[in-house]
């Protein structure tokens, strides 16, 4: 039986059109289509509304290493309520798990330099970060637009790009089989070369959220 903080490639598989990525080195599934049309457009208009500039959780000293813009979804609002409740069923996690829903915004030359979306276990700010509800686990990312050029995920130690496309979900473990964090999910959201493109985010932790 799965723990309640726990999810599986196993788990996601049996969600229906989710396909497993064939790497050895990371768990990586993905499912076009994983929300329609419409909620993703909602799920825009909401981003726009919120969105602010991102920030790093260890400052590396380049400005320009993430340069997107960012929000906290309102938990309460329907299209957020009805993605947590699908990404409730894709992974089974319990949702006390969770993090805040979270929308990125990417304009022409905006990006996401490589990084992993694990906390460095000797970075600086791992202790603040890490304190109440632990490490993250699984990475659900879903695309809420078709970008006209550019703005790919690279998984850089895979060298496989994904290509954004409305409503289709990638999701990735951010652990090894023996529980340590995996080097081998480092990703960059590349730059958008034409057009926007338009993001949600969703993190899981070892512990219930906790945070105010």
């Amino acid at each position: 039986m799965t723990a309640q903080n726990e999810s599986s490639a196993d788990h996601l598989l049996s969600y229906g059109g989710v396909q497993r990525l064939p790497y050895k080195k990371i768990e990586l599934l993905q499912r076009r289509a994983f929300a329609d049309p419409v909620l993703c457009a909602d799920l825009v208009a909401l981003i726009e509304r919120e969105r602010r500039p991102s920030t790093l959780a260890d400052a590396n000293g380049d400005e320009y290493f993430r340069t997107s813009e960012t929000c906290d979804l309102a938990p309460d609002h329907p299209a957020v309520r009805s993605v947590e409740a699908m990404l409730d069923e894709l992974t089974g996690i319990d949702p006390a798990y969770g993090e805040p829903l979270q929308g990125q915004k990417y304009d022409v030359g905006q990006e996401f330099k490589a990084h992993t979306d694990y906390f460095a276990p000797d970075g600086e700010d791992y202790d603040r970060f890490c304190s109440v509800a632990g490490q993250r686990t699984w990475t659900c990312m879903i695309y809420l637009n078709n970008v006209e050029a550019g703005g790919a995920t690279r998984f850089k130690v895979l060298k496989k790009n994904v290509q954004p496309e409305t409503g289709k979900l990638l999701a990735w473990n951010n652990r090894r089989p023996d529980g340590g964090v995996n080097p081998n999910t480092l990703h960059h959201g590349m730059k958008v070369r034409q057009g926007l493109k338009y993001v949600l985010t969703k993190w899981y932790r070892e512990k219930p959220w906790g945070w105010e």
